[in-house]
């Protein structure tokens, strides 16, 4: 039964990476490689694990939310992770991406609002050996100004505005992706420090996504 059980994972899972993923054009080998290496239903909410492999956001605790597969796999192939990076995550949440991270990278700092959630996350991530993650309880809506800067910066909610802060901690060739705007009219940006004083910017796609908890908003106009 286990078995059957198992195979019935493995096939959900191939079909995540071959009917989600790759169609949306995530072709990095490197990408596809750790998210089939990576079990998503151990990162789950129990009580969501059949859907674990579905193309759909899934519901955390506290009003956060776990990135549909689609969303992941282009965050990552964006991000072009190198074994040496350093890098900073904004929002733990359960776990599954930071873990992505950690595979590809030298080192993640991430930083969880929630201290349950964060606790849970850390069961998580020692059950699966990731020894590489410094989890860190506290608010990084407005920026981390911590342990960088970083190579790479990973902002798993939404921001309606994007503090400046952020892109300062970027080493020079460091890249960002964040998910900027107010539902339903949000883009997902990646943003590389070409220099001291120099960003670029380029708009990957738009999606919808629930914003960090105490995020910034914008100043209403006042007529």
């Amino acid at each position: 039964m286990a078995d059957n059980m198992e195979s019935t994972t493995e096939q959900a899972r191939f079909n995540m990476i071959e009917q989600q993923i790759r169609p949306a054009e995530v072709l990095d080998q490197r990408v596809l490689e750790v998210i089939a290496n990576t079990p998503r239903e151990a990162f789950v909410p129990a009580n969501y694990r059949d859907l674990a492999f579905s193309d759909i956001n899934i519901p955390l605790p506290n009003g956060q939310m776990m990135m549909k597969p689609i969303m992941e796999g282009r965050l990552l192939q964006a991000l072009d992770i190198q074994p040496e990076d350093s890098i900073l995550e904004i929002g733990t949440g359960s776990g599954y991406f930071t873990a992505l991270l950690a595979k590809l990278g030298k080192q993640v700092h991430s930083v969880e609002i929630d201290a349950n959630i964060m606790a849970t996350t850390q069961t998580r991530l020692t059950t699966q050996s990731i020894e590489n993650v410094v989890l860190l309880q506290g608010d990084a809506s407005r920026g981390w100004e911590q342990d960088g800067p970083f190579d790479v910066i990973a902002i798993t909610g939404s921001l309606p505005i994007l503090p400046e802060n952020f892109q300062q901690q970027l080493t020079v060739g460091g890249r960002l992706v964040v998910i900027v705007g107010q539902s339903p009219a949000m883009q997902v940006l990646l943003i590389t420090r070409v220099s001291e004083t120099q960003w670029t910017t380029t708009a990957l796609f738009e999606t919808d996504f629930p914003a960090l908890i105490n995020a910034e908003q914008p100043s209403a106009f006042v007529f």
